[in-house]
């Protein structure tokens, strides 16, 4: 018999963080009846997929063993969603995109411990299974058996495993590491080598990021949801706060961490002062001293006509900032 949960609002707040005091801070679709009642859209929808269900424990690609369903379609979970209790954030033009796995009856399993496996209300009545409490997706990008084409999108999207869990490469496998950016200096990198970088309309005590929506796609928070590991940082520099959607970002010196988008390769720090409020991180938690402006050094004084010669070059070269066409 499948455990069903009626779910309400649940907020989740956390951050761990110990700081060095070295650095300056600053700081509605129509709901079809549950029976199956009349209705278009969705309620079309849940009838054509609210049928016999079947959850299998399959070998997919490097992934390992995921969970699919009855056609061999690669399953999903959404880091969005909770798990305790059982809650989808996932509706209209998303549950497009990632139809809920829906089912009103029991669920035949192959490989799966019945005792991990649920259902949960949705906004439209209808019931979506679960694993471990967390609900489970298809993705409309995946068009044959075998595909995972939504592994890892948006950083939040993962195929779930036979027990609920995250298959593949996680949030929770993070590296932070001491290294040296040419024309920086000391610089935090994550495990692929990417700049890291703060941004001081955020805030670090107490640690909280303001940085969500378009400006999270430029910036991308580095998201953990286990241990962070450390090369050459402190330990007591670590912590990680709760953003606004659920996630956990990981934070240095209080400081919430993001990778820059138009950063393509370990190395780069095209990020280093856009806007003077982007700044990359030292590994002592603190923003980098250098700025675009500071990268070149200021023209000495003429000796001759120091009156005349002060032609200010101090604004620097026209950096990424210039050309970056949001507030943040």
């Amino acid at each position: 018999m499948l455990r069903r949960f009626r779910t309400g609002v649940i907020v989740t707040a956390a951050a761990g963080l110990t700081l060095l005091s070295a650095c300056s801070g600053t700081t509605a679709p129509p709901a079809p009846a549950p029976g199956g009642g009349t209705g278009g859209g969705q309620a079309a929808n849940a009838a054509a997929t609210e049928t016999a269900v079947k959850l299998a424990a399959t070998e997919v690609g490097d992934l390992g063993k995921v969970l699919t369903d009855g056609d061999g379609h690669t399953l999903y979970r959404f880091d969005k969603d909770t798990a305790k209790p059982p809650k989808s954030a996932c509706e209209g033009d998303c549950a497009k995109a990632w139809p809920p796995l829906l089912s009103k009856d029991s669920v035949q399993l192959d490989g799966v411990d019945k005792s991990l496996v649920g259902t949960v209300s949705r906004g439209d009545g209808t019931e979506q299974v679960t694993v471990n409490g967390w609900p489970l997706y298809t993705y409309a990008k995946d068009t044959v058996p075998g595909d995972a084409t939504g592994q890892g999108v948006n950083g939040t999207w993962f195929a779930a495993t036979p027990t609920g869990g995250k298959a593949g490469k996680s949030t929770s496998d993070v590296k932070l590491s001491a290294g040296e950016v040419d024309g920086i200096g000391p610089a935090v990198v994550d495990q692929d080598g990417f700049t890291l970088y703060l941004f001081t309309k955020d805030s670090k005590k107490p640690s909280k990021s303001t940085c969500n929506g378009d400006c999270a796609k430029l910036w991308p928070p580095v998201l953990t949801s286990g241990d962070v590991k450390l090369d050459g940082i402190a330990a007591k520099l670590l912590g990680s706060v709760k953003r606004a959607d659920g996630t956990t970002q990981a934070t240095l010196g209080g400081w919430p961490l993001y990778r820059y988008s138009k950063d393509t390769a370990p190395g780069q720090a095209n990020g280093m002062g856009v806007k003077g409020t982007w700044f990359v991180i030292e590994p002592n938690g603190c923003k980098s001293a250098t700025t675009g402006a500071a990268t070149a050094p200021a023209a000495p004084a003429a000796p001759a006509a120091p009156a005349a010669k002060p032609k200010t070059t101090t604004s620097a070269p026209a950096t990424s900032a210039a050309s970056e066409p949001y507030s943040y």
